[in-house]
């Protein structure tokens, strides 16, 4: 009589996966917010809204991932960090329409449940949720033998927001004479990986535990520094200062986010040289042969969100950036576009 075939034997641990949840629950229960009105293991998530606090409120959500920046983590064997780069993604892209993120759910899609590097990652997880207010309020892991390689797993988050209808965050109030205010970052956040690692791996040759000069840390510590969740201080400026635009710097780097908020006839002027670029890009610069315009385009290069403020408010808002143990940096203001597609400017 043939063997009898079990979920089990064909790959699929789901006592591993009660025993997942077990673990877990106490992790996701320190991020809870008063509105979390059921624990999690349930089929969904329950939030209880606060409509109270809002007239017309709207609500913001936005989905993310790490990327190949995991590749570095399985190299790294460390994976108590890409859960913060995971919340980091989507509460920065909500909270720069000034959205309030409410609460984060996740997914992970392995090939074999370990539970000590899944209840790794989740502390990471419920780390950056803590770091941006929001509530860990559910999500789903994924056992999949034979489609994930040994070792391996992926990543996705999903957050949601609230913001006044009247208090959105969208770039058109931008104007002309408008200043550039630029908030330093921790490193690469989580984009650029794939050229990163071709330049550090490929075409240099170092390994993850090198040291190399002018780095504090070795080149997969520098790596996997965790995406500066920028929600707390973005949230504590809007109360008392009006800001015109937002801009998350993430894939396509200033080119291609700065321009996202610019009102037709309005373009942004970067004065080059106005902040300090990290270590780590000037060696990725250097080690690849990567043109400024590249750079430029890929990463972030030290500043990871720019404000759009008013002139007349401009100083004020840098004092308090400051007092938020941020790192302000002045770097550009808006002009008048002689042309609809000419919507930044390197000086």
């Amino acid at each position: 009589m043939p063997r009898k075939i079990t979920y089990k034997s064909a790959g699929v641990d789901i006592e591993a996966g009660n025993k997942f949840v077990d673990l877990i629950r106490p992790i996701v229960r320190r991020t809870f917010r008063p509105e979390v009105a059921a624990d999690i293991g349930g089929f969904g998530g329950l939030f209880s809204f606060p409509s109270k606090k809002f007239k017309e409120p709207v609500l913001v959500s936005s989905t993310d991932g790490v990327g190949t920046k995991l590749r570095v983590a399985f190299m790294m064997n460390k994976h108590d960090t890409v859960g913060i780069d995971l919340v980091a993604m989507s509460v920065n892209d909500i909270v720069v329409q000034g959205a309030e993120p409410l609460f984060f759910l996740d997914y992970l899609g392995t090939g074999k449940l370990s539970l000590d590097v899944s209840t790794q990652i989740v502390k990471g997880v419920a780390r950056g949720c803590r770091e941006a207010g929001c509530a860990l309020i559910g999500g789903e892991t994924a056992e999949m033998p034979s489609f994930y390689q040994k070792g391996e797993y992926d990543l996705a988050g999903f957050a949601v927001g609230v913001v006044e209808r009247k208090k959105i965050i969208d770039g058109s109030a931008i104007r002309p004479g408008d200043r550039l205010i630029g908030l330093s970052s921790n490193g690469l956040h989580s984009n650029g990986y794939s050229l990163a690692r071709k330049i550090i791996f490929e075409h240099m040759g170092l390994k993850i535990h090198s040291r190399v000069k002018g780095l504090r840390r070795s080149i997969g510590q520098e790596l996997l520094a965790p995406t500066r969740i920028y929600v707390k201080t973005v949230l504590a400026l809007i109360r008392d200062f009006p800001i015109h635009g937002i801009a998350h710097i993430t894939g396509g780097g200033f080119t291609d986010n700065i321009p996202r908020i610019l009102p037709p006839n309005c373009k942004a002027v970067i004065h080059r040289g106005t902040w300090p670029v990290l270590p780590i890009f000037q060696l990725l610069q250097k080690g690849g042969n990567i043109g400024e315009e590249e750079m430029l385009r890929t990463f972030n290069n030290g500043i990871g969100l720019v404000l759009v403020v008013p002139p007349q408010k401009a100083g004020q808002i840098y004092e308090r950036l400051k007092k938020l143990n941020e790192k302000p940096y002045w770097i550009g203001e808006v002009k008048e576009s002689g042309r609809r597609d000419q919507t930044i400017e390197y000086r």
